[in-house]
């Protein structure tokens, strides 16, 4: 067949247009890929941080603490391991904030004293209202540089452009991410839940995250919180309801207690309060400090006269009170658990008290909780919990929620967050559920580096991201080895020989304190036979010859453990102290 110039112009002209099309469908191929890196959140609930790096740019998603679990004696709180956002430095464009609970706002203060720059902070109002009172406490205000947004709001920042999104949450002003770059686009939820009737009348804007959706997004990061309940988040309005049937006829005094970050369960404590005609008193720190925030900044509507002194407390009868306190999750330090333990400076429960716990026990603090609600029932109150009455909802999604909007942004690749170990696992299966390609899902651990661009995406390394232990003014001081140490007096108790020595020999003791082992007048016969397997070691190592501090100490260590040990079944810590004269 002989090809004429009309052809030829013709054959060309559709190349042009399949390239073109080829081009509209497959985005060009970007060398350098986006960096996810999570630092913390992943295999663990709080301390949630994500690092977003392109080039020589860097951004931060929230930046949290935990709080320590039981087997970390004396630890105050956990941070992220700031390492590698230290060393890289002057990459940092600005760390953007999703909303304000501790375990994304709580170690901002920590960062900034690390990184001994000048930070940009990018959140809503509420949200920067929250660390405003922080950077206070810490005196670092001259050390950020405040931007408020809001929801719809776009920031540029380098080859970053950051757009915040409307979520309902339990805290107020809270959003999504979606952050643009040159390689890759990234949908990152924060923590939500879909809430038709909101306190606030403010929707999540699934609209625009189907546009998003539409448009193509490449890697989302969904909140895993409750991917294992099924069903939907129940409203935060439904609680309303509850407390307005509770107040109903009560003709006692109602001490409720809630998460203090909860500003739209706080308004309907007192619209109900208020409907009621009961005078509202707000008790203990973090309460007062959350109410005197929203109430300024307008998120918190509260009606003239209501709010009254604890101290006037007295001129009023039981049945004109309400009291929203701290202590939700049975903190024995708090308002509620102070209450229980007849602590309070000004409260003592009385047995006609009617106490709401308008919260759930976050995991780990479910004893606590339930040590607060048997004090509280032995001095006879009445305790109204959400397992007798609808007084707490979550806010985090559902199955149902995170289908939608896993179907909503129909993404290339998928990376659940925020979640222990069992919760992403059971995300990933759900995502896979409703379409996404197993293999373009990934279950990442902190440190992970997720390298993404608009074709790829897999795991090529991993950060240092260690939890960072803070105690007292100590900062990361805290390892593994003081940790075991402090399980071990907790467990078994200390035993402590004091030895005087001269030239190698003892000339006084050995004397025996005992610390959490057994009681030193109740156990006489004991701590003899401990004093003379003591002497035996000591002249055992006279006999070989042995000067040496340490292997002295070695020598009575070992003794007195064997002997301890058949006595007692029990392992002390043996700390022997040698003296020199």
């Amino acid at each position: 067949m002989i090809e004429t110039q009309q052809n030829k112009n013709e054959n060309r002209n559709q190349n042009r247009q399949n390239h073109r099309s080829k081009r509209r469908n497959h985005p060009p191929k970007h060398k350098d890929k986006l960096k996810v890196i999570p630092i913390g959140g992943l295999g663990e609930i709080g301390k949630n941080m994500t690092v977003f790096e392109y080039k020589d740019e860097m951004i931060i998603v929230d930046c949290g603490l935990k709080f320590p679990d039981d087997e970390m004696y004396g630890i105050d709180i956990v941070l992220p391991d700031f390492s590698y956002i230290v060393e890289n430095a002057d990459k940092l464009k600005g760390l953007f904030i999703t909303h304000g609970h501790e375990d994304h706002i709580g170690g901002i203060v920590y960062l900034v004293k690390k990184l001994g720059i000048t930070v940009p902070i990018y959140a809503t109002k509420f949200t920067m209202g929250l660390i405003d009172k922080k950077l206070v406490e810490h005196r670092l205000t001259t050390k950020v540089d405040r931007q408020i947004v809001k929801a719809g709001d776009r920031v540029q920042k380098g080859s970053f452009e950051v757009e915040f999104i409307r979520v309902n949450h339990s805290i107020a002003d809270s959003v999504a991410l979606y952050i643009k770059t040159p390689a890759a686009t990234v949908l990152h939820t924060g923590d939500f839940k879909i809430d038709y009737h909101p306190i606030d009348g403010e929707i999540m804007d699934l609209q625009r995250i189907a546009k998003l959706g539409s448009q193509g997004i490449d890697l989302l990061m969904a909140d895993s919180t409750n991917v294992e309940e099924a069903g939907f988040t129940p409203s935060e309005s439904s609680v309303g309801a509850t407390f307005y049937n509770l107040f109903r006829g009560c003709k006692n005094r109602i001490i409720i207690t809630t998460f203090a970050s909860n500003v739209h369960r706080v308004q309907q404590i007192i619209d109900a309060a208020a409907s009621y005609k009961r005078k509202v008193i707000i008790n203990g720190r973090s309460m007062e400090n959350m109410v005197e925030v929203a109430s300024d900044l307008g998120y918190l509507k509260i009606p003239k006269n209501i709010l009254i002194d604890i101290k006037d407390m007295k001129s009023y009868k039981d049945s004109e009170l309400v009291i929203i306190t701290t202590g939700s999750q049975g903190e024995p330090m708090a308002a509620l658990g102070r209450m229980a333990h007849g602590e309070h400076r000004f409260l003592n429960i009385k047995k006609e008290d009617t106490v709401i716990i308008s919260a759930s026990p976050v995991p780990g603090n479910e004893k606590m909780v339930s040590e607060v609600i048997n004090k509280l029932v032995d001095l006879g109150s009445e305790v109204v919990y959400k397992k007798f009455a609808d007084i707490h909802v979550s806010g985090h999604a559902r199955q149902e929620e995170l289908k939608l909007v896993q179907t909503l942004v129909k993404p290339k690749f998928f990376l659940p967050v925020h979640g222990e170990a069992r919760m992403l696992v059971h995300h990933a299966a759900l995502a896979e559920g409703v379409g996404t390609d197993k293999r373009n899902i990934f279950i990442a651990e902190n440190g992970s580096i997720v390298e993404v661009d608009h074709r790829s995406c897999k795991i090529t390394g991993k950060v240092q991201a260690e939890p960072v232990l803070v105690d007292g003014l100590g900062v990361g001081d805290i390892g593994n080895i003081v940790l075991n140490d402090r399980k071990r007096l907790s467990e078994d108790g200390l035993f402590i020989v004091v030895v005087t020595m001269h030239k190698g020999k003892a000339i006084s003791g050995p004397d025996i304190i005992s610390r959490g082992f057994v009681y030193v007048r109740e156990s006489e016969e004991l701590i003899n036979t401990a004093r003379d397997e003591v002497k035996k070691a000591l002249l055992a190592c006279e006999e070989k010859g042995v000067v040496d501090w340490s292997s002295i100490k070695n020598e009575i260590r070992e003794s007195l453990f064997r002997y301890l040990y058949s006595q007692t079944n029990r392992k002390p810590m043996i700390l022997p102290i040698l003296m020199e004269v």
